[in-house]
Parts: C-alpha cells; sequence; structure tokens
C-alpha cells in the first residue's frame, strides 16, 4: 500500500502566497500521508523512479522538464490539480487574444497535445470550476472519458478560524470602503475595477503585497470587493474570501465559480461547502493509493476429462485469486461442461460459456485461438491473466500477482512471466526451452488472440492457417493483427545462461540459482503438461500431431519417418509401447522438443529445485 505522496509545483506556499499555492497548502495540512514537496525545476528521472510506487499530486508545473512527461504518463500513479489554463502558452485563452490579436489555438500546438495527453493518463484530475473544466472538455473532447473533480479553491483551518472571529468584530463597526486588487497583472483587471469605482461614487482601497492577515482585516470592515478581471479566473480566492467575511462582491463572467450552487449560497453555508472540499481531494487520493486493480483470468476446454487434464485444479487456482473467471467450452461431449456446470453454481465469480466447434474441420487448429479470444472478449477486469487448463498458479504467487497489477507501468500492455515446466513426475524440472509465457495482459479493447499478420496464409478454400512461427493463439492487435509488444524479465544474458547451462555444471549451478531467485520474486505458473508422460504422448497420437499438420496447412501421411516418437506408424504403436517410452524419457531425459526424432545419445538436461513445491489444490493428481 502506498504510504507516501510527492507534492510537485513550481511554488509552494512558503515561496509565495498565490492562490494555487495556498489551495495547495490547505491540502497539505489535511494530507493523512507522508509526504514530500519537489520543486517542478528539481524533477529528475531518479526521483520518479526512486518514488514510482507513491502517489504524485501535480500543480502547477511551467518549470518542469517537458521531456519527463511521457515517463510520468506511462508509470506513475498521479493526480493533477489544474489551476488555470496550462494547454495555453500564455496560461489564459483572453489574454492569448490580448497579446496576439488571434483567438487562442494551442491546444493543437504540441504543448497543449503534451498537457492534454498528461492529463489523459492521470489518475484523475481536479478542476477549480465547472466553466474551466468544460473549456478543457471542448477543446479535448476524450478527456470527457476520464476520471475529474471540480474541487474549487481550497482553504485551510486558520481561514475558518480567522473569518469567525473577524465576523463577530466585524459588525460593531460600520462598512465604509471598497476593496480593488491592485494586481499589476494584464488579467487582474485592476485598472477596470478601480474605475467601477469611480464611475458608481465608491470609497475605494487598492490592496496589494500585504500580509494575508492584513488583507482579511481591511475586507472584513469593507463593504465589498470588486473584482472585474479581462480574462478566465478559474476559481479566484479573494472573490470567496471577500463573500465569507460579509463584503458584497461586484464581478463578472470572468469569474468562473460564480454561478455555481455553493457560491450563491450565505457565507455559513459555503464555508460548509468549502470546509469539506479536502475531505473530497483525499478521499479519492486515499482510493488511488489503496485501490487493488480487477482481475479477470480465463482458459478454455474441450474434452479434458477423457484427456486427463488438470482442468479442475487450474479452474480453481485462477478462482482463488481473480475477481472473475472466464471459461469457455468447445462443444465437450466426455463431461466436461457438466463438471464446469456444477463448479459455477459452487462458485459466484465462474463465468462458463459454450462456443461448440467442428473439431473434424480442416483447420480445426485455428480455433484453439479463437476460443481464447472468445473468452478474453468475456472478460471485464482491468487486467487480464489466461491460464490453459494444464497450467496452475501456486498459492504462494496470490499476493504476488496482486502486487504485480498495481506497480505495472501505464504504457506497459502484456507481461511474460515464469513458467515452471516439470518433465515427469520425479520432480525434474526442463531447462531445455524458454521458461517465460506471455501471461498478464490490460485488458485492452484492441488485443486479442490470433495468428499474426506477416504469418497468415490462406488456402484454396480462403481458410486461414498459419506459417510456422506462431501456435495460432499469439497476443495481436484486432485493428492490424501485429504481435503485442510485451515485457519480459528473461533477458539476453539469462537466455545464454540457460543455454551454457545445458552443457557445463558450473553455468547450471548458476542458472539453478537463478531461476529460484525469479520464481520467489515474480507470480507464473507450474504447468503439468509433461508431468504424466504416457498422457502426454497419447495426446500426440490422437490430437497434437493432427493438430499442427491443420495449423501449418501439411499434408502428411502416418509414416514411420513422420512419427518423432517411434520408429512406426502411429496407428501401430499400443498404449503398452507410449508407457515403456514414456518410462524411458523420465529416466534418461529432462525434456525434448519433438520437431524431431528422439535422439537418445544426446540426452537432454533437467533440473531438481528443492524450493519447488507443488501448489496444494495439485495434491490428488500429483498423488492419486
Amino acid at each position: 500500500m502506498t504510504k507516501r505522496v510527492i507534492f510537485v509545483a513550481d511554488l509552494f506556499s512558503e515561496n509565495y502566497a498565490g492562490g494555487a499555492e495556498l489551495t495547495t497548502e490547505a491540502l497539505v495540512e489535511k494530507c493523512p500521508f507522508e509526504f514530500t514537496k519537489i520543486h517542478a525545476k528539481n524533477l529528475t528521472i531518479d526521483l520518479l523512479q526512486n518514488h514510482s510506487d507513491d502517489v504524485w499530486i501535480f500543480g502547477n508545473f511551467a518549470s518542469l522538464d517537458f521531456n519527463l512527461i511521457p515517463t510520468i504518463a506511462t508509470n506513475l500513479k498521479y493526480v493533477v490539480l489544474e489551476y488555470d489554463y496550462k494547454f495555453c502558452r500564455f496560461r489564459s485563452i483572453e489574454k492569448h487574444k490580448a497579446e496576439t490579436g488571434q483567438n487562442c489555438d494551442c491546444h493543437n500546438s504540441d504543448i497543449g497535445k503534451m498537457v492534454s495527453a498528461f492529463y489523459y493518463a492521470a489518475d484523475h484530475v481536479f478542476w477549480m470550476s465547472e466553466e474551466q473544466k468544460n473549456r478543457y472538455l471542448e477543446r479535448f473532447p476524450f478527456l470527457m472519458s476520464r476520471e475529474s473533480t471540480v474541487l474549487s479553491s481550497v482553504f485551510g483551518s486558520k481561514f475558518f478560524e480567522k473569518a469567525v472571529s473577524l465576523n463577530q468584530n466585524s459588525r460593531i463597526r460600520e462598512r465604509d470602503r471598497w476593496i480593488v486588487l491592485g494586481s499589476k497583472s494584464w488579467i487582474k483587471g485592476a485598472e477596470d475595477a478601480v474605475k467601477w469605482c469611480i464611475d458608481n461614487n465608491k470609497n475605494y482601497e487598492v490592496v496589494w503585497d500585504v500580509p494575508y492577515d492584513s488583507l482579511l482585516d481591511k475586507m472584513s470592515y469593507a463593504e465589498g470587493f470588486v473584482y472585474l478581471p479581462k480574462g478566465g479566473d478559474t476559481c479566484p480566492r479573494m472573490v470567496i474570501e471577500a463573500k465569507v467575511l460579509g463584503c458584497k462582491v461586484e464581478i463578472n463572467e470572468n469569474v468562473q465559480h460564480a454561478g455555481e450552487d455553493w457560491f450563491q449560497n450565505d457565507p455559513d453555508s459555503v464555508c460548509d461547502y468549502l470546509s469539506g472540499r479536502p475531505g473530497v481531494f483525499w478521499g479519492i487520493v486515499e482510493s488511488i493509493a489503496r485501490r487493488q486493480p480487477t482481475l479477470s483470468g480465463y482458459s478454455t476446454t474441450y474434452n479434458c476429462v477423457t484427456q486427463d487434464y488438470p482442468f479442475v485444479e487450474s479452474i480453481y487456482s485462477l478462482i482463488d485469486v481473480c475477481d472473475e473467471v472466464v471459461v469457455v467450452d468447445g462443444g465437450s461431449t466426455d463431461g466436461t461442461w457438466e463438471v464446469l456446470e456444477k463448479m459455477a453454481e459452487e462458485h459466484k465469480n465462474l463465468k462458463i460459456s459454450r462456443i461448440e466447434r467442428d473439431w473434424n474441420h480442416v483447420r480445426h487448429a485455428v480455433f484453439d485461438g479463437v476460443q481464447k479470444a472468445g473468452a478474453r472478449d468475456l472478460c471485464t477486469g482491468e487486467f487480464c491473466w489466461q491460464q490453459d487448463v494444464d497450467e496452475i498458479i501456486h498459492e504462494k504467487d496470490y499476493e504476488k500477482i496482486k502486487n504485480l497489477i498495481r506497480r505495472i507501468p501505464k504504457s506497459v500492455n502484456l507481461v511474460a512471466l515464469p513458467v515452471v515446466e516439470f518433465w515427469g513426475d520425479k520432480g525434474k524440472i526442463r531447462i531445455d526451452i524458454n521458461p517465460w509465457k506471455w501471461r498478464l495482459s490490460r485488458n485492452h479493447p484492441n488485443i486479442t488472440h490470433g495468428i499474426p499478420r506477416q504469418l497468415r496464409q490462406y488456402d484454396e478454400n480462403g481458410f486461414v492457417f498459419s506459417r510456422p512461427g506462431s501456435d495460432g493463439c499469439d497476443y495481436v492487435t484486432k485493428d492490424t493483427g501485429d504481435v503485442v509488444h510485451f515485457i519480459n524479465f528473461h533477458t539476453n544474458e539469462s537466455e545464454q545462461l540457460r543455454q551454457s547451462a545445458a552443457r557445463d555444471a558450473n553455468a547450471k549451478n548458476h542458472y539453478v540459482k537463478w531461476i529460484e531467485q525469479i520464481i520467489d520474486q515474480l507470480p507464473g505458473v507450474y504447468h503439468y503438461s509433461w508431468f504424466n508422460l504416457p498422457r502426454k504422448i497419447k495426446t500426440y497420437k490422437n490430437y497434437w500431431t493432427r493438430h499442427w499438420l491443420s495449423l501449418y496447412n501439411i499434408e502428411q501421411a502416418d509414416t514411420p519417418e513422420s512419427n518423432m516418437f517411434f520408429n512406426k506408424k502411429w496407428s501401430d504403436v499400443t498404449d503398452e509401447e507410449i508407457d515403456e517410452i514414456a518410462n524411458r524419457l523420465e529416466r534418461e531425459m529432462g525434456g525434448w522438443i519433438f520437431h524431431r526424432k528422439i535422439d537418445w545419445n544426446n540426452p537432454t538436461p533437467s533440473v531438481i529445485i528443492s524450493s519447488v513445491t507443488h501448489p496444494a489444490v495439485m495434491e490428488d493428481y500429483v498423488n492419486p
């Protein structure tokens, strides 16, 4: 859970007592977390990395190195306090017109696009007024889909205490003047305010650069406050302070909060509203800090009972960690569907669906990816965890998964995670294959499963198949068919170490230590495809050989040459022969990739890792 928030601003109240700075300080006063303040000009990549688990709060950031914005937007949990109009190079639409003679078009500029992208990636944006928010949404309508709140200016507890005291004392004195803000800034409209006082025969006092308490004292004895800004002022504090202190207020349409319901009320009601704004802000920030993203697990089934897949155990391991589990069955006829129905009755987070396919179709292998895509489309969580029915999540990884989805950078859509590959039932773990698989992804509507565009081919009947290089279930984009970019913790160095482990005992020891560290730190799955070797070889005989021929559009007769296990046709292989070769494979091999004949003279290595224990849900499967 996040323990700290980081405030970022050009200036803080200790540097300058402006409206934005005072609002930020009022929020700091009520902060329920440990916090740090960082000036925007001092923000660095190192600071972003060192506090990547914290929640960041960005106020005014004109001095920020804008080259950091992509890093912030794609990696951090953050909210924005928008005090003015940062998409405009003058920070004011009206000032832009006054300075250039042209209507502001900064929203189409590079800085406008950068600011809007920064706000779009934020976990929440806080506006100062409804009018300010509407101006943004007119220019950047895509921000409508993002979370935001109109906060208004925020005041600290000392202001309310001071206001109560001043209002009590002001009752014994006559209010005899109007206050004018003497700011030299064009947008504040000081000259227009003075002119209004003169035209209306008002006794007035121009105040500027006086201590804050002195300003409040003057307002408490003033008849009114006149403020006529030349451009949109999102939620000017002095207007609010004047009203709370009993002044009449003379304002124009550029005071952007003036028409909001809370400001139309009496001073006591205005104070009640304002005193609750820090709570609104911190309630939202706390929910962001503590929030656990939702996770959907999904899988597919087809005749899993007769093929002796641990599909029940696999689904149970998903049920225990996922908010919902989606299983799509391809029309099982062996009782698999009935098992799923019973499980769904007992577990409300299990959603099952049945999509029957013609598994005798010439391109039936493509249906594997199609079924996965259909299951994924039914997921509603923010993240998705894909799992085959011979893969199991160990209970020790449940918390790791929850921690991981809280920390995945926003720019990452797909993560490959470790796989513990069992070879036989005596504890051997394979090191002859890459121990990683695409696993965890954001539930982005454009992500699906299928054959990558560059590998797609079509037969004479127009049916799609794949060139070698895909299993038909790759993560691809719906619109283009391109492979989805992913991150992987398996580096070139670790891959070189794995390959060396097959030849060198010292490298093998180092690789085992690396595996132990990885499976201790990262969640993954335990893969039982090759745990029961006779079962696996029988599925090669009865299904997988036919599957790969279908996927790659290969015509191949059942001959001794095409059988990677036996020097005879599959149709001539008996179950007893399968059991015999399975026992030999378990004894003499540590794995084998069956795209070529078994080479008994070059046995593959394996390892036994003492820290690897079977998931509790697999106890009956492992020890029948």
